[in-house]
């Protein structure tokens, strides 16, 4: 997709709409127009403004990576999954730490929505652990295994439960990309463009440096939302990862 300024967007680029009201998520989605063409609706917006959110990017004709990071028993997860799927979201979290059953019941969910709807079924991704984790926090929560161990069994657990992919830190990209393949779907969030700010991301990586290490997509928040020049941050970012 082109926009008159000459940017072509990138699906493995998403944007993350953080914000806590419809207007709020329109005025960006409008501000950064045919640039980007991969949005994330996380639980802030979702709860904030409903399923109008989804509907509304499905109708610009966007992506939509809708992550709500659900974590219950199975039957509830399964048809939770089936109602929001009927949105039309694209991709959606569940929490890898829910278990086997949990995650195969979440595909069944998904399968089920997109037959009804006949629309193709949305990808499901497992969270693994957090990127606002570090060391000291994973420790006080009860962590044995350090991180990557950790993240990593729980990726291998998700690929042999049938979901899509995972969403983990750009840092355990290549050892989840070496363990489940292709086309295995890595989204790390985590990532910090050259120019932006670490804030509360503990576990973070630049995007081309994510994108060469086996991520599939790449979301990022507030270095495009908050910047001064939203359009001209995601320009830099594009180029970046296109080593322009």
């Amino acid at each position: 997709m082109n926009n008159k300024t000459g940017i072509t967007a990138d699906d493995r680029i998403i944007i993350a709409l953080d914000v806590n009201s419809f207007d709020k998520m329109k005025n960006i989605v409008d501000m950064l127009g045919d640039s980007v063409s991969f949005y994330k609706v996380g639980m802030e917006l979702f709860y904030s403004a409903g399923s109008q959110a989804v509907t509304y990017l499905k109708e610009k004709g966007k992506y939509v990576f809708l992550d709500l990071k659900l974590h219950d028993i199975p039957n509830t997860v399964e048809h939770s999954i089936a109602a929001v799927a009927r949105l039309g979201a694209d991709l959606i979290t569940v929490h890898a730490a829910g278990g086997r059953e949990m995650m195969e019941a979440a595909v069944r969910g998904a399968s089920e929505a997109a037959k009804e709807s006949g629309r193709p079924r949305p990808k499901i991704l497992a969270v693994t652990v957090l990127t606002s984790f570090d060391d000291k926090g994973w420790a006080e929560t009860g962590g044995q295994l350090p991180i990557l161990n950790h993240v990593l069994r729980l990726a291998k657990l998700a690929h042999e439960s049938g979901v899509d992919g995972v969403v983990a830190s750009p840092r355990e990209a290549a050892a989840i990309r070496e363990i489940c393949g292709e086309p295995f779907e890595i989204v790390t969030p985590g990532i910090r463009p050259s120019f932006a700010q670490s804030n509360d991301q503990k576990r973070i990586a630049t995007p081309s440096r994510a994108l060469q290490d086996g991520a599939s997509r790449l979301v990022i928040g507030r270095p495009v939302t908050k910047a001064e020049n939203p359009q001209k941050a995601v320009s830099l970012i594009l180029k970046e990862i296109r080593g322009e």
